[in-house]
């Protein structure tokens, strides 16, 4: 996905270059921000990942506030839940498989492929109608899959292709025009704006385009956190929206959907029951199905380290098993690795001062 970039609607008034209000827009700056992993080799430290992280809790009270978490940032895909209940909302007419592909960051397997393409068939579309960029498949087996099939670049292969797809059901349900479905002035995405504003509690005053050519607002991390706490604890709460109980309970029986067969948010739904997404530049959101949410952002971009921040900061608060927690990094957290063999030279821990608060 590419970086965002600033759409010439919003703000219509650019403050003054220097202001204070223009710092504001930026993401939070080096000396706002704190350290959350290093990177270890041979004992020393090689690398220090630096952001904020922020953890709120089932009625959206902050219980931790690491860095600058109030600081706007683009959340990017970890807004797909928010937009897939807009779809929702709007009359998609999708089943809860398909939902779950809506809310995902996918690897463009052809599992995933299909099911995309089969959404659009319902409507009466195909591959064309796609807005997003054409990719290949990310990892190396479905690449062959998709090679040997004689296939080349698609969107459906693009790890957006679900939420499009939902999209383009919803439009089609309404009538609404297709082609400009990405469209800010499109009534979707004003949909969408509401549901995020309703959800995060922040109306998004900064809006750029994301890597998918969708417009990607910016929030800050705590309105991201308190949004996902409210999707997570939909599954037991009686007043909750009969749409946000679907999406998440559907990233929760198709997990695999949400991003693929051993990857990161996939795991985390499976093993630990949470709903976990990823977004691009190094954001993550985890939640408790009581509430309890963690959202991380990455200064740099890098997502190396998010995992391992936001878990540990739910199991500090006692929303993980420790005997559960320990497995699940295993396979999602990256060993630091060397030689032939691969053996494991350094490791990715938790900073030294973030380890001292939990």
């Amino acid at each position: 996905m590419t970086d965002a970039r600033l759409s010439a609607e919003a703000p219509s008034v650019p403050p003054l270059p220097g202001s204070a209000e223009q710092q504001d827009l930026h993401a939070a700056s080096v000396a706002e921000s704190a350290e959350l992993a290093v990177v270890t080799r041979a004992g020393v430290v090689e690398s220090r990942h630096i952001g904020s992280a922020v953890v709120v809790g089932p009625d959206g009270a902050v219980l931790e506030s690491i860095g600058a978490p109030e600081r706007l940032m683009f959340p990017r895909s970890t807004l797909k839940p928010f937009q897939a209940i807009a779809s929702l909302r709007s009359g998609a007419l999708i089943s809860p498989e398909a939902v779950a592909l809506a809310c995902g960051s996918h690897v463009g397997s052809r599992k995933h492929q299909e099911l995309a393409a089969s959404i659009l068939a319902a409507e009466g579309l195909d591959e064309s109608a796609l807005k997003c960029p054409s990719a290949w498949p990310s990892r190396n087996h479905d690449l062959r899959v998709h090679l040997e099939a004689g296939k080349t670049e698609t969107p459906l292969a693009f790890n957006c292709s679900g939420k499009h797809v939902a999209f383009l059901a919803a439009t089609r349900t309404n009538g609404w025009r297709l082609n400009t479905y990405l469209e800010r002035s499109h009534p979707l995405q004003r949909v969408i704006m509401d549901v995020i504003t309703e959800y995060c509690g922040e109306e998004p005053t900064v809006v750029g385009i994301d890597g998918c050519g969708a417009p990607a607002p910016a929030l800050s991390l705590t309105g991201l956190a308190r949004g996902f706490s409210k999707l997570a604890a939909s599954t037991s709460r009686r007043d909750a929206e009969v749409h946000a109980f679907t999406v998440n309970q559907a990233m929760l029986d198709y997990p695999w959907a949400v991003h693929g067969r051993g990857e990161a948010n996939t795991v985390v739904l499976e093993e630990l029951g949470l709903t976990a997404k990823l977004g691009a530049e190094g954001v993550l959101v985890v939640a408790a199905p009581d509430g309890t949410a963690a959202a991380v952002k990455v200064l740099d971009g890098s997502s190396r380290a998010t995992n391992l921040v936001a878990l540990s900061l739910l199991a500090a608060r006692g929303v993980i098993e420790l005997d559960a927690l320990g497995p699940v990094l295993r396979k999602i957290v990256k060993p630091i690795t060397g030689g032939l063999a691969a053996e494991q030279v350094g490791s990715i821990r938790l900073a030294p001062a973030l380890l001292e608060r939990l």
